[in-house]
């Protein structure tokens, strides 16, 4: 314990002299007319980069009685993919590995078992060659796992192996189990390679090695390819975003008018909370946007208005692939979901409003994501342990110790 009572008074002391200068109420009424002028649609340099599919309105459902309509897909399946967190050691060596997992409600234990892993290596080492091609099999041919050489970069080691670990071994996992899925996918996350599209404005090297090294390229192909099979298996896929950082339509209404708001979750929270009489929130109803058609951020390189030059080969139209989005409110844990699916899936107005009610029925009945989000999660999962006991597995098999920082040592034993 580091903070006595006079310490918590003090630091309390301090937050009372910051003044805002907006109370809450100007911030929703705000929120009110960013809905209603900037978003049908929202342009940024005259390109429209959110549109609305169908009306744009805010919607709201009683939580018990979403909670116990009839679903209108009677499987569903959920994939997710986890790691251990990009690992330097000192000879040299930044590696990361990854494990993606598929669920079935109802259950499916030979699928559950399945796995796939990858095991991303960056070196700048130039007589380093781990690649390896083919895939082995293990667990009696339940699993199948690779190694795939990262490109050399002189910085930003650690974000390129753990994107081409993760994203590799999960769209891999969802080509291979695709057949499996009768119904409906939910991929925990967006339905693209958000952290490997985002390279385009998080730095001109990331960039550059996007545009120019076939190994990301590659990675993003498997997430059109697979698009592109479940749409012609005519079975929907959908991606459930559970946290989202992102910023690009706030970043583009803050242009226009004085946006207070920290990201995109920020702003339709207060679009979409309600209130009683007395200023409290109402946490009886679950409320949701209209679909719309994104193209702001990392959702425009897969977008009809993109100049970025991936060199992807697609068989469907343009159009076909370009994310639509909704955002859902939970009032009883005041949190923010957002739920992707390709415009070749919610063109159609009855296949959109069954996917909106499959998606809100489920947060209604678990107060968060659908259950087959939550099994693939657990089955893909690294826990924090496991990680530990992999780092320790990669000093002996490398011969070479984990490069340490100080905070291995500050924390070490915690339990955070």
């Amino acid at each position: 314990m580091t903070l006595d009572p006079v310490h918590f008074d003090g630091i309390a002391q301090l937050a009372g002299r910051i003044e805002s200068g907006v109370d809450a109420s100007d911030h929703r009424d705000l929120a009110g007319t960013v809905w209603a002028d900037f978003l049908d649609p929202l342009y940024d340099e005259g390109t429209a980069i959110l549109e609305p599919l169908g009306d744009q309105r805010c919607r709201l459902v009683d939580v018990e009685d979403a909670a116990l309509m009839e679903s209108p897909f009677p499987t569903q399946h959920g994939l997710d993919s986890g790691t251990i967190n990009p690992t330097t050691f000192k000879n040299g060596l930044v590696i990361d590995v990854a494990q993606a997992a598929m669920a079935a409600v109802p259950s499916d234990l030979d699928l559950h078992r399945g796995r796939t892993i990858v095991s991303t290596v960056h070196s700048n080492d130039g007589t380093v060659d781990v690649t390896e091609d083919d895939w082995s099999l293990f667990d009696q041919g339940y699993g199948r796992g690779r190694i795939l050489q990262a490109p050399r970069v002189d910085r930003f080691e650690q974000t390129v192996v753990h994107a081409l670990a993760l994203y590799l071994a999960e769209s891999t996992h969802a080509k291979l189990n695709a057949d499996v899925v009768e119904d409906l996918l939910i991929l925990d996350g967006p339905i693209y390679p958000t952290g490997l599209l985002k390279w385009t404005d998080q730095d001109p090297t990331l960039a550059e090695l996007l545009v120019e090294d076939e190994r990301p390229r590659d990675v993003v192909q498997h997430y059109v390819d697979l698009v592109e099979r479940f749409v012609g298996r005519d079975v929907p896929l959908v991606g459930f975003v559970k946290s989202t950082a992102s910023k690009a339509i706030t970043r583009t209404v803050r242009r226009k008018t004085a946006a207070p708001w920290v990201n995109d979750a920020a702003l339709f929270e207060q679009i979409l909370r309600r209130t009683d009489d007395d200023g409290e929130t109402d946490t009886d109803v679950l409320t949701f946007t209209n679909w719309f058609v994104s193209r702001a951020g990392a959702d425009c390189p897969l977008s009809v208005e993109s100049d970025l030059d991936l060199d992807l080969e697609k068989a469907l139209d343009p159009e076909a692939y370009e994310v639509t989005f909704f955002v859902i409110y939970d009032p009883r844990e005041e949190l923010v979901y957002r739920v992707e699916a390709p415009y070749a899936f919610t063109e159609d107005e009855a296949l959109r409003e069954e996917l909106t009610m499959q998606i809100v029925s489920d947060v209604a009945a678990r107060t968060g994501p659908p259950l087959a989000v939550e099994k693939a999660d657990e089955l893909a999962r690294i826990s924090r342990q496991e990680k530990q006991a992999l780092q320790r597995q990669l000093e002996e098999t490398f011969s070479s110790d984990r490069q340490r920082e100080y905070d291995d040592v500050r924390w070490e034993g915690a339990e955070f």
